[in-house]
């Protein structure tokens, strides 16, 4: 299919669970010009689309689990426990669904081929996918493990509260977001959010992501014992791995992805049918490309994402046994060629978009037009 009827039937099939909002849709049309990688974030529905064609018969057959879907180098982050320890690991979920275990690997392998392209990785392509497989070898040897940075992992968390993360900064750009109004049902839940019964609030519009960017999401901020507090409700759908197959239905598995890895959760996650509410505050949140490779320990840190995404596979029965099995049997350099020819594919297609521009797009079914 041409690239921008691709982007169009995929808007057109988004409209259908939600009201899009046509701004934040021109905008991620014009950050998927820039660079490769950004076009490579935007985009999980043309390379689901790609997988039958581009992937290995061994890769297309390859043990189901429910997977990340929307798997790459910048979908790690942190989070605060229970016991307000700092949790780091991947940070979204919304292509979540059942697909073979080597997709995650491959997308995530891919990511970090194209970020060597930009000069965001030091590390040969080949060096890079050893360390993703090797992490994930050892995590599903381990039989998964969280990422807690209190005693252990220093080197992670010197990374991930970094000055780049300052909450003066964070709160500034946080309060300084526009107002907006949120649906009845929307503002209840972000109310039910909030630490306190009957706290006031404010909803403002937040344009974040790029893969969700002009999904609505709605921001309440509040003061609180003295400082700020802030809740995100962002707009669910089903996964684009195979949009044909939910017949309509609004189900995301996110919830059970949540409920089922080797994962320590964020108390302050809440996930509905059509809404995930999560908490938003300095160290609860996506961790930038540019910052996460800020010391160049590069290969720990994709060794980290590589056991990370086994403690998501993990979830699903057998798969500790079943995958181990497989990666056996493969060469030690199938995931580097692997993720070549998707990477190869992603640079294609940024490039055409790139050359042709983005027209200016028509609002589909359901689509909000924010003047």
């Amino acid at each position: 299919m041409e690239l921008r009827d691709a982007v169009d039937g995929y808007e057109s099939w988004l409209a259908n669970y939600m009201a899009l909002t046509a701004d934040d849709l021109t905008r991620k049309h014009q950050l998927m010009a820039t660079a490769p990688f950004t076009f490579f974030r935007a985009t999980y529905f043309r390379w689901s689309a790609q997988w039958p064609t581009l992937s290995r018969p061994e890769d297309q057959s390859a043990f189901p689990v429910l997977g990340v879907g929307d798997l790459h180098i910048e979908n790690f982050g942190t989070w605060r426990d229970l016991e307000g320890r700092l949790i780091w690991g991947i940070n979204d979920f919304d292509e979540a669904t059942r697909l073979p275990f080597s997709q995650d690997l491959v997308r995530l392998a891919a990511s970090a081929h194209l970020a060597i392209g930009a000069a965001h990785l030091t590390l040969r392509r080949r060096v890079a996918t050893t360390a993703i497989l090797d992490g994930y070898t050892e995590g599903l040897a381990a039989g998964g493990r969280p990422f807690v940075l209190e005693e252990n992992h220093e080197w992670l968390r010197a990374i991930v509260t970094s000055r780049l993360r300052n909450p003066i900064a964070f709160w500034n750009k946080l309060t300084a977001l526009p107002a907006t109004t949120a649906p009845p049902a929307v503002r209840r839940l972000l109310a039910e959010s909030l630490p306190r019964p009957g706290l006031r609030f404010r909803v403002a519009h937040r344009v974040a992501g790029l893969g969700s960017l002009g999904r609505p999401r709605y921001v309440a901020l509040a003061d609180w014992n003295g400082g700020c507090v802030a809740r995100e409700a962002k707009a669910l759908a089903p996964s684009a791995w195979n949009p044909g197959a939910a017949d309509g239905s609004r189900h995301a598995h996110y919830a059970e992805v949540l409920a089922t890895a080797i994962r320590i959760p964020d108390p302050s996650v809440r996930v509905t049918d059509a809404w995930i509410i999560r908490r938003l505050a300095p160290h609860c949140t996506r961790i930038e490309l540019v910052d996460l490779f800020r010391e160049r320990d590069e290969s720990r840190l994709l060794f980290a994402m590589g056991f990370e995404t086994a403690n998501i596979h993990l979830g699903t029965p057998g798969a500790r046994v079943a995958i181990s099995r497989d990666l056996k049997r493969r060469p030690s350099d199938w995931l580097h060629q692997a993720a070549k020819p998707f990477a190869e594919a992603v640079t294609t297609d940024w490039l055409a978009w790139k050359s042709r521009g983005q027209r200016r797009r028509r609002p589909g079914p359901g689509t909000v037009v924010r003047r």
